[in-house]
């Protein structure tokens, strides 16, 4: 082999190497993101709670990050939810659902989407529920149904406020009808909630769309946001083609849904536990007052009806 092949094959390899991309691992391992202006460390990121200094962008953050925003790093305790079935319809397509399983669970380190855990709020019990992108996009199956009732049942026991974090996309395709039925599942577990006047609190989260905004997530008694959160149903490039108009380019966003009365406040992530924590106090306090209120009209049917007798 003389020097001039020696050559060419040299620069095919420095070409090769020049051409090869970082894996999704690779980068999800990474000391560093990127925001803005570009690269971003991790660390810088994540001490100002996932939020960007400049630009003020609330990136993605899991379940357990959400919790210690909430309740105070590690001041809180997980709840094990049931799991259903896994793979109900032994769904197949590039790879098999149960592997899609393996692989959420090993990056997330969770069992499903939906984490479940319990806390206090300025000394006030709360149940309190996330969803976590990262786990096959946020969607919604038989397990993250489960876990929302879970919540909803263990607020009710325990007659704490329910406080959610919804995000994703909608209902788990893998699992079809199965997925769908858990719109209705957790619609009437909310109203159940409701029925024993224990608030409900939903927080928007990026990105909140499809099933999760028709169902679950829009039935809060108060909802608060993200600043700059996609809040939607339908993508915004499928209702323009409906609709056949122009949408502004804050479309489906947390301060235009706020705007159009969907939302109640847009919060910043530092500010979410204060904001929730004068929220939680002032409604409990109004459903003390009903309870009082109950029993003392209560008091006076028995003083009525002692005195008729």
């Amino acid at each position: 082999m003389n020097w001039l092949t020696k050559a060419i094959n040299f620069g095919e390899k420095i070409k090769k190497v020049l051409r090869k991309r970082p894996s999704k691992e690779d980068i999800a391992n990474s000391d560093w993101t990127s925001c803005c202006k570009g690269p971003l460390l991790k660390k810088d990121l994540e001490n100002n709670l996932w939020v960007c200094n400049l630009c003020g962008k609330h990136h993605r953050i899991s379940c357990r990050q959400r919790f210690d925003i909430v309740f105070g790093k590690n001041a809180y305790q997980i709840l094990e939810s049931p799991i259903p079935t896994e793979d109900p319809l032994n769904w197949v397509d590039t790879k098999s659902y149960r592997d899609r399983l393996k692989i959420a669970r090993k990056k997330t380190n969770q069992n499903c989407a939906v984490m479940i855990a319990k806390g206090k709020i300025n000394g006030i019990e709360v149940t309190a529920g996330a969803i976590n992108f990262d786990f096959i996009g946020g969607s919604v199956g038989a397990a993250e149904g489960e876990a929302i009732i879970y919540g909803v049942q263990h607020a009710i026991d325990n007659q704490t406020p329910y406080l959610f974090f919804p995000c994703g996309g909608g209902q788990r395709m893998f699992e079809s009808t199965i997925a769908l039925a858990n719109m209705t599942r957790t619609t009437l577990a909310i109203n159940e909630l409701k029925n024993n006047n224990l608030p409900y609190i939903v927080c928007f989260t990026d990105p909140t769309a499809g099933g999760i905004t028709a169902s679950f997530a829009m039935l809060g008694d108060i909802h608060l946001a993200e600043p700059g959160c996609l809040i939607a149903f339908a993508g915004k490039r499928v209702i323009q083609a409906t609709v056949k108009e122009e949408l502004s380019s804050d479309f489906q966003t947390a301060e235009f849904v706020e705007k159009h009365g969907f939302v109640d406040r847009v919060v910043h992530r530092k500010d979410i536990q204060k904001e929730v924590g004068k929220l939680l106090s002032i409604l409990l306090r109004k459903n003390s007052d009903i309870h009082l209120e109950n029993l003392n009209e209560t008091s006076e049917t028995n003083i009525q009806t002692r005195e008729a007798s």
